[in-house]
């Protein structure tokens, strides 16, 4: 063949060659990005996933039906009012996640121990270790040096964590709207059957609640996820009720802090409501403003006595606003203290301080 047909021949087969890569390379590129699109959002339609793809309705249900055959279970509703839908798969199809979403989720992990559930610890270790072995070498370099230099302040192991199990089953009986049957175990450790409308869980550093209105006593309660038992079957679904406060955090802390208490007290503490509020978990009492240099604490103790160490060791000057017996009980504690400095040799010099604080 002459040279030249042959050079000829040759660039088209190139040219072609290299137009369908590059046209499977745009494809990849956009079944990606419909992909991560389908993850991001609950639901698309057509028109929508065109737009953003700069594509035909035609060509994303193309793609659709290519994601489908890559064993992504992506449902499809008929009908102007319809859409797709990544559903849920035999397998779990890998994640799409940009910089900032896969950073969240490896600190995420690497932080989850000491949240309260059962277990969470090792398995998030062990996702941990499948995350970053493919994350690019720029996030493992921004994840591993946030791990190397964070000390997590935990507060020792939670005394009785929630079987992970247990919270996704009161979650998805939330999300469901499902009435929930269950056994509960109180602080004395007498159990009860339950049948519940759950609303939300609330969570604090070392406790997991339920928040739900109880079908029996025809009332909203708050549960210890930790105390729940579930016993099924569930069911049957319900209209959800307007919830029993707006701020369901501070419903949970007022219910755990005071209301669980038969003695409740009210105090001024003598600082500013953020100062005060980095002092005093939300478990030990609900806090309110009262002016630019003191808050009002609300808490509750098994009784007077108890309540009197409780407000003291917060290390925070306060006044008593009720009740006065507290007053009564402060002073009763003050003299008991007084006579044991008495007896004591409170007026005795101090011992002789040695070590280097000494000198």
């Amino acid at each position: 063949m002459h040279p030249v047909r042959r050079g000829r021949r040759r660039g088209q087969w190139l040219s072609a060659t290299g137009g369908r890569l590059a046209a499977m390379v745009e494809t990849s590129a956009r079944l990606l990005r419909l992909l991560s699109l389908l993850q991001a959002h609950r639901e698309w339609s057509g028109a929508d996933l065109a737009d953003r793809l700069g594509v035909t309705p035609r060509t994303v249900r193309r793609d659709v039906d290519r994601l489908r055959e890559l064993g992504y279970p992506v449902n499809a509703s008929p009908g102007t009012g319809g859409g797709y839908q990544l559903g849920a798969g035999a397998e779990l199809p890998p994640l799409l996640l940009d910089d900032d979403e896969a950073v969240a989720v490896a600190v995420g992990l690497r932080t989850a121990a000491g949240q309260g559930i059962d277990g969470i610890g090792e398995t998030s270790v062990r996702a941990l270790a499948k995350l970053e072995q493919v994350l690019p070498h720029r996030l493992r370099r921004r994840v591993g040096a946030l791990n190397d230099f964070t000390v997590p302040m935990l507060r020792g192991p939670v005394p009785s964590p929630v079987d992970p199990a247990v919270l996704t089953e009161l979650a998805a009986a939330c999300r469901d709207s499902e009435r929930l049957r269950f056994e509960y175990r109180d602080h004395e450790g007498a159990t009860s059957r339950r049948t519940v409308e759950p609303h939300r869980l609330v969570c604090t550093e070392r406790r997991w609640y339920l928040v739900g209105w109880d079908v029996d006593r025809d009332d909203w309660r708050t549960f210890r996820a930790d105390r729940v038992s579930p016993r099924p079957p569930h069911g049957p679904r319900f209209p959800p009720r307007r919830p029993p406060a707006d701020d369901l955090a501070a419903y949970v802390s007022k219910g755990v802090s005071v209301r669980a208490y038969a003695t409740q007290a009210v105090v001024r503490l003598l600082v500013p409501l953020e100062e005060a509020a980095r002092r005093v978990s939300p478990s030990a009492g609900t806090l309110e403003a009262d002016g630019p240099a003191s808050c009002v604490l609300r808490t509750g103790a098994a009784n007077l006595d108890v309540m009197v160490i409780h407000v003291m060791l917060m290390g925070i000057e306060f006044e008593v606003l009720e009740p006065v017996a507290l007053l009564d009980a402060i002073r009763a504690g003050r003299d008991r203290l007084t006579a044991a400095l008495d007896r004591s040799g409170a007026a005795a010099p101090p011992a002789a301080r040695t070590g280097p604080a000494a000198r």
